[in-house]
């Protein structure tokens, strides 16, 4: 399996009554997929999953795969968020990932529990052995734990583990990686597509392509056709934008410009909260500059 180009990190929208709006989750896939973005990933970080049950999860894959498989006749990936901090839990919905048609697996390292790189080596091997391509996620932030590069080097050579999203922020993360083993690198954030792209990394996992699919599918195609002017008057006009979209958690900020820009992401469900003034009105401010509104 091939992995390139602009993936974007689906947002999960919610009702006014806090239920999964599955009709304008439809809508906004189906508008993905007429930007022409490479790949679809729901559920993952920016898709609130810390805060769906697990009928809804399974869901949420679901409705992606079928309009994936309704609008392109399956020609648009589908990568499942389907990481837990129990290993058990993460098999069942990497299996079900399987069994509803996504294409591959987006796996986040096991958050809070902290377990060791041999811990995590066996979780992630535990997982691949359901047969689904597996992508890491690295993201420390978030999880409290990293992947060494010698783990992920490691894992490399484990049967169904095809990539890793690499979100530590550390461009020599990408370039040891890229050096030592041929595991596909994804980049994890936004601001940091065209650095990694430039050391090896075939795409971006992307939180703005909610937003801009077009413009985040002209960067990796400037970079992928060696247009590196091209590529870097993009990346510096986005740069503002990348930095305004993380000025509080994500997806918070997200779904605020997304509902600025007249596409309506639906609520937030707690913990996350709506944006807070004065980090909206910069935002608000950096997205006009910009043109995203």
């Amino acid at each position: 399996m091939e992995l390139r180009g602009a993936m974007t990190a689906l947002v999960t929208p919610f009702t006014a009554t806090g239920e999964v709006d599955i009709e304008m989750l439809r809508a906004h896939v189906k508008r993905q997929i007429e930007a022409g973005i490479d790949a679809l990933v729901p559920v993952g970080t920016t898709g609130e999953s810390p805060t769906l049950t697990h009928d809804e999860h399974r869901r949420v894959i679901e409705v992606v795969v079928e309009v994936a498989r309704d609008q392109t006749g399956g020609m648009t990936p589908v990568i499942a968020g389907t990481g837990s901090n129990s290993t058990h839990e993460a098999v069942a919905m990497t299996r079900h990932a399987k069994d509803c048609g996504a294409d591959a697996a987006l796996v986040v390292a096991p958050y809070y529990n902290k377990p060791t790189q041999e811990g995590l080596y066996r979780h992630y091997s535990t997982i691949a052995d359901v047969g689904l391509p597996i992508i890491l996620y690295n993201i420390p932030g978030r999880c409290g734990v990293e992947l060494t590069v010698d783990t992920v080097v490691r894992l490399s050579d484990v049967n169904h583990v095809i990539a890793i999203k690499e979100a530590t922020g550390k461009l020599d993360v990408a370039s040891e990686i890229a050096s030592r083993c041929g595991l596909t690198i994804l980049s994890g954030d936004d601001s940091l597509t065209l650095p990694l792209m430039s050391v090896g990394a075939t795409g971006v996992i992307s939180v703005l392509a909610n937003l801009l699919p077009e413009r985040i599918k002209a960067l990796t195609t400037a970079v992928e056709s060696s247009d590196f002017d091209a590529a870097r008057k993009l990346h510096l006009e986005l740069f503002p934008v990348f930095k305004a979209i993380f000025l509080e958690t994500n997806p918070i900020p997200i779904k605020a410009a997304m509902h600025l820009a007249g596409l309506d992401s639906g609520m937030l469900r707690l913990p996350m909260c709506p944006m807070s003034e004065g980090p909206l009105a910069k935002m608000t401010q950096v997205l006009t500059s910009a043109g995203a509104l």
